[in-house]
């Protein structure tokens, strides 16, 4: 029997979420339509700007302290070789970071932002998904509530990223969990899948899906059973940005299959989050469709790490500037 009881809190949330401050948004809007220029002739840069005042109630928008947030997780189905990276990589690449020698960590250091990196119990991967849970209950509610931390020190714009060998795999089941399809709908190259990975790829999903057959229809029962721990930090910060009203950049194929349990719990629930960056990979592009998603970058970047939202938080921070400077001068 499953019982509800550890994820109650997060329903509670998800039940009652902030709504945007619409009358920052509009102000924002009529400032650029008073501005001495073309109408809409700054095409996304105003729809940016009106995001970021309706998410922060500030009116024009400023950035000041913008975080990078990278989740770590390790995966109990890579056992099935379904990566061409071996699990070490993942701790490697958290050492990387805290080396300061990542991408990440130099386009932070580009557009000023500060990072944190967080290890989830990697030497602990989850359950294979192909045949256990993930989590139980109770530790994919902990993992939730430890992501909502990310915000803890304050924050006036988060992205998320993320860093996991085997987590397209994952992505790609939870995905098709939440919203229909076999596994050859949803995976794809990942890190450099060949085509054979690719199809062991797709059979661990549908093997997942097969042993968690009628318990996945609540999002974050599916969550639990064929998610990760870097999937349910991100969704708990996420869920804890939105209660802040913190504008958030989400950023990759595991990041947007995350964001999806709290889509399908509530689709008003990612109303304060942009998609800062499409991936090559192929199903990411499916899954920004359902959700709502138009991403602002397509630069081909399958990276990780989040570079593509610390990308994305450039251009917020230059709609930020942009409408506040154009203010100085309208004076609304």
């Amino acid at each position: 029997m499953t019982s509800a009881l550890p994820f109650d809190d997060f329903r509670n949330l998800l039940d009652n979420l902030p709504a945007a401050d619409l009358k920052a948004e509009a102000r924002v809007r009529t400032l650029f339509a008073r501005a001495d220029k073309p109408a809409h002739s700054l095409g996304r840069i105003e729809d940016i700007a009106a995001w970021l005042a309706a998410w922060s109630g500030r009116a024009p928008p400023a950035v000041t302290r913008p975080l990078m947030a990278v989740f770590a997780g390790n995966h109990g189905v890579t056992r099935h070789g379904i990566s061409p990276r071996p699990v070490a990589a993942t701790a490697n690449a958290v050492e990387l970071c805290a080396a300061g020698g990542a991408a990440i960590n130099q386009v932070c250091i580009a557009y000023d932002l500060g990072l944190k990196v967080f290890d989830l119990a990697l030497h602990v991967p989850t359950g294979d998904i192909s045949e256990d849970a993930a989590l139980d209950e109770r530790g994919c509610a902990a993992t939730m509530a430890f992501g909502m931390e990310a915000i803890a020190g304050g924050t006036d714009l988060l992205c998320l990223g993320d860093l996991g060998v085997g987590n397209s795999t994952v992505a790609a089941a939870l995905l098709a969990a939440l919203f229909g399809g076999r596994g050859a709908d949803w995976v794809g190259p990942g890190s450099g899948a060949d085509a054979a990975m690719q199809v062991r790829k797709a059979d661990e999903v549908d093997a997942a899906l097969a042993f968690h057959h009628g318990h996945l229809d609540d999002p974050l029962e599916a969550l639990r059973r064929v998610g990760g721990r870097e999937f349910a930090a991100i969704a708990g910060a996420i869920l804890a940005a939105r209660m802040q009203k913190i504008p958030l950049l989400l950023d990759g194929f595991a990041a947007t299959a995350a964001a999806a349990v709290l889509y399908v719990a509530n689709p008003a629930a990612l109303e304060h989050c942009l998609l800062a960056s499409l991936s090559p990979e192929p199903a990411h592009a499916r899954a920004a469709e359902l959700l709502g998603f138009r991403p602002l970058l397509d630069l081909g970047i399958s990276h990780g790490e989040g570079v593509g939202a610390a990308l994305g938080a450039g251009l917020v921070k230059a709609a930020a500037l942009t409408s506040s400077g154009m203010a100085a001068a309208v004076r609304i």
